[in-house]
């Protein structure tokens, strides 16, 4: 059932279940997730349900991968995080959202250094990258102790926004 574990987490795919689609509709509703990631207009439980499905679910199917619900091993989600195919970007994304309450902690950087080591085991990914908000200090501090380093700006479709672009990339020497 668990994707992923770590000292003090486990990572398993999200499912259309009551107790996702409710965690979900907490963290995309969360004011710094509309501030730092955007508001996906997700309102309700069937329209978190609908998100689910046409988001990780679609990836997991299309793709293998996708996010992944967070859960400490006493199994409170935490948040999400994961890989992602994302339009607009020629890479492999890595992404995570943590609620409030549990920021601060280290569980972001746990699960996504698990993430970032799945990748480039099991999927054999030799360039990660990453986007930002660039007034999210916190995410970009974390993606550079990831080893993620700015490459410049990027404009997804649909937006004007400029997001920071950061890169993790194999080198062989």
């Amino acid at each position: 059932m668990y994707f992923l574990t770590t000292e003090r987490l486990q990572l398993r795919k999200l499912t259309g279940s009551d107790e996702d689609a409710q965690f979900t509709l907490a963290l995309l509703n969360d004011p710094d997730f509309h501030r730092f990631i955007g508001d996906r207009g997700v309102r309700t439980i069937e329209d978190a349900r609908g998100y689910i499905e046409s988001g990780p679910l679609s990836m997991y199917r299309q793709h293998g991968f996708g996010m992944y619900c967070v859960e400490r091993k006493d199994g409170t989600p935490i948040g999400q995080c994961g890989l992602v195919c994302r339009d607009g970007l020629d890479d492999i994304d890595i992404g995570f959202a943590f609620l409030p309450e549990y920021r601060g902690n280290g569980y972001a950087r746990e699960a996504a250094e698990a993430v970032m080591d799945w990748g480039k085991q099991a999927l054999g990914l030799s360039r990660i990258v990453a986007i930002a908000n660039p007034e999210n200090a916190a995410s970009i501090r974390l993606l550079e102790k990831l080893g993620l380093e700015a490459e410049g700006h990027v404009s997804l479709p649909g937006s004007n926004e400029q997001l920071l672009l950061l890169g993790w990339q194999h080198s062989a020497c």
